[in-house]
């Protein structure tokens, strides 16, 4: 049998353009979150100074002051907490019951909802923007957290459910039966044993629903009319007045807006990485 043999002036050369490569793409990814960071502690005019500076004489918490004072704008974050966490609640917990009937069960139109699922997952959101408002003016709901919250769980659960769905269908279906031969029922199966392993996949669909309702800017615009409803996203783009435009605040309100993601991601990235990976095994 003829070997195939890599040549080592040919893997050195790749390993240099792959790695010339990553860091192109770092720069290209993280110089404007750079610069987004240091010009929240810029005054405005010091923003657009000719020639630019990443660190200057103006340095300053008063942009971070401003808003962490501003009760206005800490409501913005409170909402956003609020509507971001009872959306990752309730669809973790329909996603969880949902994703096991579908892997475990035998169930009339289970294919049907299947194939609903994923068509709900495919489509555009901003073109449900007309039907959505329609209904939940007719619900009496807008201006309202459940506006919100409804709204997006429209567009995490069919995630969510794919997900779990794959995850549960890597377990062994021993598992099932070790319980119910103790005389355990479908409560015991899937609260006491399956969900406690299937931590990973739990974590990366409560990770990904966390973030989608966090930055999610076109229904909480559309759906919410008062200050006191409006979250993060909202929030910055009222800083864009008619006459002039705050955007040290701006840059620190999307900081600050920027850290739980980034928290969740770092604490919770082992566990995200491996229920994505598994969540997608089997569908």
């Amino acid at each position: 049998m003829n070997r195939i043999t890599t040549q080592p002036g040919n893997s050195s050369l790749t390993k240099i353009l792959v790695i010339v490569g990553l860091i192109l793409g770092a720069m290209f990814a993280g110089l404007p979150v750079l610069w987004m960071v240091a010009s929240s502690f810029k005054s405005n005019t010091q923003i657009f100074a000719y020639p630019p500076q990443l660190v200057d004489d103006s340095f300053s918490f008063a942009a971070y002051l401003a808003v962490l004072t501003d009760p206005q704008k800490v409501r913005f974050f409170v909402n956003s907490y609020l509507v971001s966490g009872l959306v990752t609640l309730c669809t973790l917990a329909v996603g969880i019951m949902a994703g096991f009937s579908f892997s475990r069960y035998e169930f009339r139109f289970k294919r049907t909802l299947n194939l609903i699922i994923i068509g709900v997952q495919s489509v555009p959101p901003i073109t449900l923007m007309i039907p959505y408002f329609g209904l939940i003016v007719a619900l009496q709901l807008y201006n309202t957290y459940w506006a919100l919250i409804l709204t997006y769980m429209v567009f995490t659960l069919p995630y969510a459910i794919i997900m779990m769905t794959g995850y549960f269908n890597t377990l062994p279906r021993d598992l099932d039966e070790a319980v119910m031969i103790d005389g355990g029922g479908s409560f015991v199966i899937l609260w006491r044993i399956l969900t406690p392993i299937s931590l990973p996949g739990i974590v990366s669909v409560g990770v990904y629903t966390f973030m989608l309702a966090w930055n999610e800017f076109l229904f909480a615009l559309t759906l919410t009319k008062t200050t006191d409803m409006r979250t993060v996203p909202i929030g910055i783009q009222l800083l864009m007045g008619q006459h002039s435009f705050e955007w040290n605040q701006m840059m620190a309100m999307s900081v600050l807006g920027s850290l739980p993601v980034l928290i969740l991601f770092l604490l919770f990235q082992r566990y995200f990485i491996a229920g994505m990976a598994l969540g997608s095994v089997k569908g």
